[in-house]
């Protein structure tokens, strides 16, 4: 008797992104393992109606929701799958990419049905801040404050973000924050302070090379304010995975924190920004989401190379 086929279903946000999804419906027919697979795409209508299309997958039990846009669309159909049995599959459409990125998904469509194809799923870790879930990091301070006025710019892509990062920069005045772990509170000023779960923002900028969405622990990252000279140094360490050893750059593990600041303002979740109070609390929920991943490679684990780190080493001698 033949095995029961399993049930995908591809949830296409056809304005989300910076690539083109035509021809995707030919594709997923040529590649998709016919024998073992069942599929459909269906399209989002609305903001938010990823998430409610997941949601209905998994009440009714199928097996794979593949979330096809960028890292909006992969945050909604992600956080309607939280503790549920149906798996997050992802075909990148986005400019950053960075749960993709991550779970070492190929950055091609073809690439990525092709993981799918295999069925690999593992468990993972997610955040979530004031209520939001986040799949890899959450933020306050500069980082917020930039998501904020990109979603405002009304184009996406890595140069419309270098450009407020850019613009912005400039203008932008660093906060005091106190933060609290499970074991101690201790007071920072501070550019920016990033809670991560993945390694990257996306586009291969790492806030936390180090992190894993597999071990039960948030990454806090806080970075202190720094000079103009400073800055193309902490930029190279991002690309570089050498940001843990800047001397701006002070990390920490923990479970849960609670920020509290002077002022509310902005604080993204993924990448998307919202407005909380002066209290937020952030905490990491272990192995709640299931994702199909590469099986060659689950999680991004590389380490900057000696060349990498010999440069970033040479470029802060000489600032």
């Amino acid at each position: 008797m033949q095995d029961k086929k399993q049930q995908i279903v591809f949830i296409v946000n056809p304005i989300s992104g910076t690539r083109s999804k035509e021809g995707l419906e030919e594709l997923i027919a040529s590649v998709i393992d016919a024998d073992r697979y069942d599929w459909k795409l269906v399209k989002t209508e609305r903001a938010g109606h990823a998430s409610e299309i997941a949601s209905e997958c998994a009440d009714r039990g199928v097996d794979i929701c593949v979330a096809v846009g960028g890292d909006g669309t992969v945050n909604e159909v992600a956080s309607a799958l939280t503790e549920k049995s149906t798996a997050l599959g992802i075909i990148p459409c986005g400019s950053g990419n960075g749960l993709a990125r991550h779970m070492r998904i190929p950055m091609n469509m073809k690439g990525a049905l092709e993981i799918i194809n295999q069925g690999h799923i593992e468990a993972f870790d997610y955040g979530k801040v004031g209520g939001h879930p986040f799949f890899c990091t959450c933020g306050m301070g500069f980082d917020a404050f930039i998501s904020l006025k990109f979603a405002e710019a009304g184009k996406r892509g890595l140069t419309t973000y270098v450009e407020n990062v850019l613009k912005e920069g400039l203008k932008y005045q660093p906060d005091v924050y106190t933060v609290t772990d499970e074991s101690s509170t201790h007071s920072y000023e501070a550019f920016l302070i990033a809670c991560a779960n993945a390694a990257q923002y996306g586009n291969n900028a790492y806030i936390a090379p180090g992190a894993s969405m597999q071990d039960g622990l948030l990454d806090v990252i806080i970075m202190e304010p720094f000079s103009m000279l400073e800055a193309p140094g902490i930029a190279l360490d991002m690309f570089a995975k050498t940001l843990p050893n800047n001397s701006r750059i002070k990390t920490f593990q923990a479970r849960k924190i609670h920020i509290h600041r002077q002022k509310e303002g902005a604080v993204h979740y993924d990448g998307d920004p919202t407005i909380m109070g002066t209290d937020i609390d952030v905490e990491i929920v272990s192995r709640g989401l299931r994702a199909v991943v590469n099986p060659a490679c689950i999680e991004d684990a590389s380490h900057p190379t000696r060349m990498m780190n010999a440069i970033s080493a040479f470029f802060h001698k000489i600032i």
